[in-house]
């Protein structure tokens, strides 16, 4: 997830569904959220009571894990996205419709209307990250001193994007000017920019995972169908050509033809394989949690 998370254009809750993990992530969250809220409103014992809730074995390795792919990948990542742009856009592009077929089979209603939530949910992203040709910090304007205020709320705002599949927080970034600035305050360790954005990240995730929770308990298939929406319109960022995963354009294919579609089909190949991998040891959502999770 960490390392999906550095890309714009890719989503870390992408790799949560391959993975299996997405709802117990969720829930994890949720319960943090409830606790940090109990603790604001002086409520120490039911902020105790949600904190053993999260579940911490779960949670903290993959915080971790997360936290070692942004410090150690990213710097691999960003050469490979440079010097194989074609190459790296399209084993996104297979990840991510793979994500997206993973998602459909969870659906236990395929009805009109869910189709119809798919269909609407695509042509929206589609046409919105139309809006923006560039999706790097290099290729699109960035804003040069950013106020305290602004780490706050792309924080916020990025954070929520992150746990959104299909939606890539770091592209979320780059739209928004501070995808620059926000690893600026990184490798010079700007402590106080960091530290805010940070705050911005926990409100803003405290606050649409409690939304992202009711939703997911009420209407189960219409956010599921939604979600498979949101990969699917996210595939415009994912599309090789011209530049790679640095460009919303869209081109004809006019080089690495061959290799590109290998590196699709391997990379929708291995999510297949994992999702078999899941589904037999048990970490994928069963027919009848969902069926408890599905209100509508």
């Amino acid at each position: 997830m960490g390392a999906a998370d550095i890309v714009p254009g890719v989503s870390g809750g992408t790799i949560a569904l391959v993975l299996g993990i997405y709802e117990r992530l969720v829930g994890s969250v949720r319960a943090g959220s409830s606790a940090l809220g109990s603790f604001v409103r002086l409520d120490f014992s039911g902020g105790v009571e949600w904190l053993r809730k999260v579940d911490w074995a779960f949670i903290l390795p993959l915080g971790a894990g997360i936290g070692l792919a942004i410090i150690s990948l990213s710097h691999l990542l960003e050469n490979l996205l440079r010097d194989h742009a074609v190459l790296m856009a399209s084993l996104f592009l297979g990840l991510v419709a793979g994500s997206a077929l993973i998602v459909w089979r969870l659906l236990t209603v395929r009805d009109l209307r869910r189709i119809g939530i798919i269909v609407a949910v695509t042509v929206v992203v589609f046409v919105l990250l139309g809006l923006r040709e560039d999706t790097s910090s290099e290729s699109a304007a960035q804003i040069a001193n950013p106020e305290t205020w602004a780490y706050f709320l792309s924080g916020a705002v990025a954070i929520c994007a992150m746990i959104l599949p299909g939606i890539s927080g770091s592209f979320i970034l780059v739209m928004l000017g501070m995808y620059g600035p926000v690893l600026s305050a990184v490798t010079s360790r700007d402590i106080i920019s960091l530290a805010v954005f940070g705050v911005g990240a926990i409100i803003g995730l405290a606050l649409f995972s409690q939304v992202l929770h009711r939703a997911l308990r009420d209407h189960y298939n219409s956010v599921m169908a939604a979600l498979i929406g949101l990969m699917l319109g996210s595939l415009r960022v994912l599309w090789p050509w011209p530049r790679g995963v640095d460009s919303t354009a869209l081109q004809a294919p006019n080089e690495d033809v061959f290799l590109a579609i290998v590196a699709a089909v391997l990379a929708f190949a291995v999510v297949m394989a994992i999702d078999a991998l899941g589904r037999r040891v048990g970490h994928h959502t069963t027919a009848d949690e969902v069926d408890e999770l599905t209100g509508d």
